[in-house]
């Protein structure tokens, strides 16, 4: 009977170990949980404040292109101004192609 009892205290003594890991997970996966899901929200949040600078930013990319394509098709029916600004630019290593059609 000795054996049993001392069996029942070590299974006894293993249970509140064990439950405080248990619980000490649960406890850290939720607060895992609740910092992605805030971390989550502040990205979507810094998107949005970003969408309007990258819609500018497309903007002005579209507006640069175009006005580079007309230097570049100036250039190629034989304006001079046009023909230097082509010329400094592939240069400085820029290549200005005329738009295609």
């Amino acid at each position: 009977m000795a054996l049993g009892q001392e069996r029942d205290q070590a299974i006894g003594g293993l249970v509140l170990p064990i439950a405080l890991v248990v619980v000490s997970l649960f406890v850290l996966m939720a607060f895992e949980t609740a910092e992605a899901i805030h971390d989550r929200g502040a990205l979507a949040d810094l998107h949005r404040s970003q969408e309007a600078t990258v819609q500018e930013a497309v903007k002005l990319r579209q507006q640069l292109e175009l006005l580079a394509g007309k230097t570049a098709q100036l250039a190629a029916a034989g304006d001079e101004g046009a023909r230097a600004v082509v010329d400094q630019m592939k240069r400085q290593g820029v290549n200005l192609n005329p738009p295609k059609q």
